[in-house]
């Protein structure tokens, strides 16, 4: 019964990768699309929404099929809660690459414009960020789940600098207030990864030693299962 039961926990965390490797792929793909206006990129990113959102849905029944038929304890019980949130953060993880795709198909009715910001610097972070939350999850480590709190405050600031920025270019050149406007927003999008990916850690976190560092309240007393 046990073993029946640990396979079905690693089938679960099995098919969680296989959806946060297609939502990493998106978000990568949508910066590409941005940075080359290239619309095709922005249909093979609509594509992979589609199937991201069908593993949401999967992950979720089997999470829950394992909750009402196990009835796990402990350590097992956090890893099933915290797959549901996850699911569903790398969910959006993908939402945020259609958003972006979103910005590239109305930036076509302009010209491309040299903006005063380091938007592949802030997507660099924020991917960064996925992939080491996900690393945290994989191998069940909350010390490595605590460095992606440390990083969310610099994507926080790229964002913020990428705002004002934009703002005072706006009123500097109006002519490009579309190009900066859609600028703005993909920031944002950006921004939000990050906060996803931070949300992913706080639940491995949660998982590995019980403890609830929401808001990046981290416990030094940290229990464990």
């Amino acid at each position: 019964m046990r073993l029946r039961f640990q396979r079905s926990l690693d089938d679960l965390k099995e098919k969680l990768l296989v959806m946060a490797g297609m939502a990493e792929q998106s978000i990568q793909r949508a910066v590409e699309a941005y940075r080359t206006r290239d619309l095709s990129i922005c249909d093979l990113v609509d594509h992979g929404e589609l199937a991201i959102n069908r593993f949401e849905r999967e992950i979720d029944q089997m999470a829950l099929d394992l909750l009402a038929m196990e009835q796990p304890m402990a350590i097992d019980l956090r890893f099933i809660l915290a797959v549901i949130k996850i699911n569903a953060d790398i969910e959006r993880v993908g939402d945020s690459a259609t958003s972006i795709c979103d910005r590239v198909r109305d930036l076509q009715a302009f010209p491309v414009a040299d903006l005063p910001v380091d938007t592949p610097k802030m997507a660099s972070l924020a991917a960064a960020m996925v992939r080491k939350s996900l690393q945290a999850f994989i191998e069940a480590d909350a010390s490595v789940a605590e460095s992606v709190l440390s990083m969310d405050d610099s994507v926080d600031k790229l964002n913020d600098t990428a705002y004002f920025t934009l703002l005072n270019l706006m009123k500097a050149q109006p002519e490009l207030a579309p190009q900066a406007l859609n600028a703005i927003m993909i920031s944002r999008s950006l921004e939000r990864v990050a906060d996803h990916a931070t949300n992913i850690a706080e639940d491995v976190i949660f998982w590995v030693r019980g403890a609830d560092v929401r808001h990046h309240s981290l416990n030094s007393n940290n229990q464990t299962a």
